[in-house]
C-alpha cells in the first residue's frame, strides 16, 4: 500500500508542475519579452521541464531510494562485473588493461548427467603461450593449476594482479604440487551467470551488507539470521547459527576477528551455486586437471577395485583432499592434489599447524553404504569448486 502512495503522490506532483509549466508559457506569449526576460523564461522553463522529466522517471521507478555514493555504486559495478576490488589509489600507468570478464550462461543440456569416465584418463596439456600477451617464453610461464592457462610473472604485475606477497606466492607454488589458481579460477564469482549475480547483488543489498567491505562474526551472522529468515520466514535454528560459527573460522584461519570481502564473496557465490544448480550442472563446471585429481583419490580410496567405496572413506577425501591447506604447510610439501592416505598426525590433517582435524568416527549406516564413483563426484563436486581460489582461507566447510 506504502508503494501505491508513493507512485499516486509522484503522479500528482508531475500533473501539477505541468500545469504550472503551461501557465508559464501562456504567460510568456501574452508580455513583451524583453532580453533578459526571456533568458531567465528560458532557463525558468527548462528547469520545470526538467522537473516533469523527472517525476515522470520517479513515478515508472516506483518509490525513491537512498542515493549511494559514487564510491559505493562504483564497487556495485564492479561487483557486478566480476572485477573485483580496484582501490581508487591503484595507479594503472604503464599497465595492461584488464580483461573484459563475460558471465557464463546455461545451456538446455546442463542438468543432464555428464559422461566422466573412471577408467578412461584425460590428457593434461596446458597452453605454450602466455594468456595475456600470447608470447612463449618456456620455463618462465606460470600454469594455473585449474584450468590450462599460463602466464608470466611479470604481465600479471603488470595487469595488476600481482602486489605485495602475491607475486612471491606465485613464483614459488605455481610448479609446486600445491599450485596457483589464475585470476579466473581464483574468483569463484565468476562461475555465476548475469541472473545468479543480481540475485546474490539483490539479497547483499536487502540485508544492508557493503561490497568490498569486511565482516566481522556478529555481522556474519546477522547476515546469515536476515537470509534464513527471507528464505523460509522463520528463526535460524541454533544448530544452524553454530554452523554458521564454524564457516566464519574456517573463512578467518589467521584468527583477525573477521573475514575478507573476497572471501565471503566466494564462500556466497558457491553457496548460491549449490541452491540454485543441480549437482549435474556443477559437474560441467570442473576443469580436466580437476577431474584427475578427483580420479587419483577415488582410486586410491578404492583399495579392493570393486568401484565402490565406504560413506567415511568419501567423508575423509571432503575432509582431505578437497579442502584448503595453509600457507605454512607449503614447506610439507602436501598439497591439495595429494592422493595418498593421510594421518590423524600429519601436516596435512592439523588445522593451522596447531591442533589435529577431528574427523568423527564412520557410524554404522555410513559403514553400509556404498557409494560409486559417479555419487562420489556429485556429493564432492562444490567442495572441488570451492578449493579453487589461492586464499587460506576454507570457503565451504564441510560438515562433520
Amino acid at each position: 500500500m506504502g508503494v501505491l502512495m508513493s507512485r499516486r503522490q509522484t503522479v500528482e506532483r508531475v500533473q501539477k508542475v505541468s500545469l504550472a509549466v503551461s501557465a508559464f508559457k501562456d504567460g510568456l506569449r501574452e508580455q513583451p519579452s524583453t532580453r533578459r526576460r526571456a533568458e531567465a523564461g528560458t532557463a525558468r522553463q527548462g528547469t520545470l521541464e526538467q522537473e516533469v522529466q523527472e517525476g515522470e522517471e520517479e513515478a515508472l521507478a516506483g518509490p525513491s531510494q537512498p542515493e549511494e555514493s559514487s564510491a559505493s555504486k562504483a564497487a556495485w559495478e564492479r561487483l557486478r562485473d566480476g572485477r573485483g576490488v580496484e582501490p581508487e589509489e591503484f595507479e594503472r600507468a604503464n599497465r595492461f588493461t584488464p580483461p573484459a570478464f563475460i558471465r557464463p550462461k546455461r545451456e538446455l543440456h546442463d542438468d543432464e548427467p555428464p559422461n566422466i569416465s573412471l577408467e578412461q584418463r584425460e590428457q593434461i596439456q596446458n597452453d605454450e603461450m602466455c594468456e595475456i600477451c600470447e608470447v612463449w617464453t618456456a620455463e618462465s610461464l606460470f600454469p594455473c593449476r585449474i584450468c590450462h592457462r599460463v602466464y608470466h610473472d611479470g604481465c600479471l604485475r603488470r595487469m595488476g594482479y600481482l602486489q605485495k606477497d602475491s607475486a612471491v606466492e606465485v613464483t614459488e607454488t605455481a610448479h609446486t604440487e600445491t599450485g596457483w589458481s589464475c585470476y579466473y579460477c581464483d574468483n569463484l564469482n565468476l562461475l555465476l551467470t548475469e541472473e545468479e549475480m543480481y540475485s546474490l547483488m539483490e539479497t547483499l543489498r536487502n540485508c544492508k551488507i557493503i561490497p568490498e567491505s569486511c565482516l566481522t562474526l556478529d555481522d556474519f551472522l546477522h547476515y546469515k539470521h536476515q537470509v534464513h529468515k527471507q528464505q523460509f520466514e522463520r528463526t535460524m535454528p541454533e544448530a544452524q547459527e553454530e554452523q554458521a560459527a564454524l564457516q566464519f573460522n574456517a573463512l578467518d584461519p589467521d584468527k583477525k576477528g573477521h573475514i575478507e570481502w573476497q572471501d565471503f564473496l566466494s564462500h556466497e557465490s558457491i553457496q548460491l551455486l549449490q541452491k540454485i544448480r543441480p549437482q549435474n550442472a556443477l559437474l560441467r563446471l570442473l576443469t580436466t586437471k580437476e577431474r584427475e585429481r578427483a580420479r587419483a583419490a577415488f582410486l586410491a580410496l578404492d583399495q579392493d577395485n570393486d568401484g565402490f567405496i565406504g560413506e567415511s572413506e568419501c567423508r575423509q577425501a571432503r575432509h582431505t583432499w578437497f579442502r584448503k591447506h595453509q600457507k605454512e604447510m607449503l614447506s610439507c610439501n602436501v598439497s591439495i592434489s595429494h592422493v595418498g592416505p593421510i594421518s590423524e598426525g600429519s601436516p596435512a590433517s592439523s588445522r593451522n599447524g596447531k591442533s589435529p582435524e577431528k574427523i568423527l568416527p564412520a557410524t554404522k549406516q555410513e559403514e553400509t553404504r556404498s557409494i560409486d564413483w559417479p555419487g562420489f563426484l556429485r556429493e564432492n563436486v562444490a567442495y572441488i569448486l570451492a578449493a579453487r581460489p589461492n586464499s587460506a582461507a576454507l570457503h565451504l566447510q564441510p560438515l562433520a
